[in-house]
């Protein structure tokens, strides 16, 4: 292969790669901007005391409703500082930690994630039942499960805890965000070259094949097998700029990929944010192999439904 040829193959992964990128900060800059907006205002404090009766059901504090606000409004490393700040001298089993987990690891970022899902088809009100209403719902399963047979019942042991000497800055807030946008553009350019790759060596279809009976499960169509993979392991938000851009390119049906988002909205990002989590003291029955399997019948009633979610979508985009 001549350099020409790798130089015009670059040339189409990095348009590519842009394409996706471009279209994830028109969404990602307005609603991080919301989300800091609404932050400065209190909006966060006011959500803890609204939800604070909802902990009581879970087996909560009621204190721990700031930190699913903090999650729900945020993003997982605010709720966990939030977390060590306010149970700190909190005496906490593993059950409540892992309930709380789930909590956070279904029902965080809305704001910014929503709005990605929003723009590949999934409505707002769609996603805050999905995504809301399971993290409560997942939640109080795991409470009722782990209490009613005794199980994690002994106290946490927090091994380490962070020390916060003052509140971060405005300025220090922007470049954070900076950092991490230019680091989602990085993550994008390497996940399209490696689909490339994958595709060149034959193993793409491997994948598809070894997620068929999944996405069978799931009724995804096996277009949608990168994307899911992709977004189940990274996060919504490089899942679901792929699944934008698939859809676009007339690759994914608009029912497959309202399911995926439905699937990934459960579930996704299970490296980082369920390490994040454990972290905690949580045991990783309720917040990962709990979550995957409450992610995985979910996605399969919704998808039998006469009248799923993901019509929905479709109908948005006509």
């Amino acid at each position: 292969m001549s350099i020409y040829h790798l130089l015009g193959g670059f040339s189409g992964v990095l348009k590519d790669a842009l394409r996706v990128y471009v279209t994830l900060l028109k969404i990602l800059i307005p609603a991080l901007l919301i989300v800091k907006g609404l932050e400065l205002l209190g909006v966060v404090d006011w959500l803890g005391a609204v939800l604070a009766p909802l902990m009581n059901i879970l087996g909560l504090p009621e204190q721990l409703g700031v930190v699913w606000a903090a999650a729900l409004f945020t993003n997982l490393y605010t709720a966990i500082a939030v977390f060590f700040q306010v149970a700190g001298d909190m005496s906490l089993s593993v059950e409540q930690v892992t309930v709380l987990g789930a909590l956070m690891l279904v029902g965080h970022s809305i704001p910014v994630e929503g709005a990605v899902a929003k723009r590949a088809g999934v409505p707002w009100w769609a996603t805050l039942l999905l995504r809301v209403g399971g993290a409560l719902l997942l939640a109080w399963l795991l409470h009722c499960f782990y209490s009613y047979f005794g199980l994690l019942q002994e106290p946490i042991a927090l091994v380490w805890q962070p020390s916060f000497s003052s509140a971060p800055t405005l300025s220090g807030w922007v470049v954070t965000q900076l950092e991490t946008l230019v680091l989602i553009f990085v993550i994008i350019l390497a996940l399209i070259v490696l689909l490339k790759v994958l595709q060149k060596l034959g193993l793409e279809r491997w994948i598809h094949l070894g997620l068929l009976p999944l996405l069978k499960l799931l009724g995804i169509g096996r277009s949608a097998a990168n994307v899911t993979v992709i977004g189940f392991t990274l996060g919504l938000s490089y899942g679901a700029g792929l699944l934008i851009r698939d859809v676009q390119n007339g690759v994914l049906s608009k029912r497959d990929s309202t399911l995926a988002l439905c699937f990934l909205g459960l579930c996704h990002s299970v490296i980082e944010d369920t390490l994040l989590i454990l972290m905690l003291g949580a045991d990783i029955s309720g917040i990962l192999w709990a979550r995957l399997l409450f992610a995985v019948i979910v996605t399969a009633v919704i998808a039998r439904w006469p009248r799923p979610i993901a019509r929905l979508g479709e109908r948005k985009r006509q």
